[in-house]
């Protein structure tokens, strides 16, 4: 990608259906971008985690020490969990760079993780490989059903996440990787969002003018598609497993009859 990636020409006017006086147009949707983390699919458990991290060292936990353990490790970092309590300054730079490049998101979610004392010699890492793995992660109830309709429609998606490793391998491990169009991942264009330049880069992949599509989110940095010209749709992230409220994705693409 450029370092200063230019917006695509303004789409015109046409094809915005009419509305009442006084009313907002609604745009066409021609493509849909999601994001994926807290809209397509959710970490698991904290507890589960720990557990399935601990065995895999060997070390099996009750589960009443892994649920302590959990809460001390969420509150130090997780990736994909809420943002660490305090960032150590000697792991500042790699946090800083955690979703533009991969080694340093695992630094940066290894060396949070190993600021607690869990008794379990390799557990840090342990951690870490299990955010790579399908078992790591669920799929919102929803999500399959969602990109299914969209394909069906014949609307073109691409998820667009701030991410520092490659999400591609859970989703074809979930049977849903033919059913996007592009992954366009920050730790490989060098851009996170809300910065304009990832969702160009979305839309081009798509051939879509961004002006005719829609994020779907479930953060502020998602909403910031607006500035290269999206429409935003932002959903409260639900529970591990639960529907998200993603059809409302659909109906808005579909709303012209496709």
């Amino acid at each position: 990608m450029p370092d200063h990636a230019e917006p695509p020409t303004p789409a015109t006017p046409s094809g915005i259906a009419d509305a009442a006086p006084g009313q907002p147009r609604r745009r066409p949707v021609d493509a849909v971008l999601f994001d994926f983390h807290g809209t397509l699919a959710q970490v698991e458990d904290p507890v589960a985690w720990v557990l399935a991290a601990a065995e895999s060292c060997g070390a099996p936990l009750e589960r009443t020490r892994a649920t302590a353990l959990a809460d001390r490790l969420v509150m130090a970092g997780r990736a994909g969990g809420p943002l660490p309590s305090r960032v150590p300054p000697h792991l500042a730079e790699v946090w800083a760079e955690r979703d533009l490049y991969a080694p340093a998101h695992r630094a940066a979610y290894v060396g949070l993780a190993a600021t607690v004392d869990s008794g379990v010699d390799g557990l840090a890492e342990a951690l870490y490989e299990r955010l790579l793995v399908p078992e790591g992660w669920l799929p919102y109830a929803d999500a399959a059903a969602t990109l299914h309709a969209l394909r069906a429609a014949k609307v073109p998606v691409a998820v667009v996440s701030n991410v520092g490793f490659d999400i591609r391998p859970l989703f074809a491990a979930w049977g849903l990787a033919d059913l996007v169009d592009a992954f366009v991942l920050s730790y490989e264009v060098g851009r996170c969002k809300p910065d304009p330049a990832i969702f160009y880069r979305a839309c081009g992949l798509l051939s879509v003018d961004p002006e005719r599509a829609l994020m779907v989110g479930d953060t502020p940095a998602d909403a910031g598609a607006v500035r290269a010209g999206c429409a935003a749709l932002v959903l409260p992230a639900a529970e591990a497993g639960q529907v998200n409220g993603l059809a409302a994705a659909v109906d808005l693409a579909t709303a012209d009859g496709r």
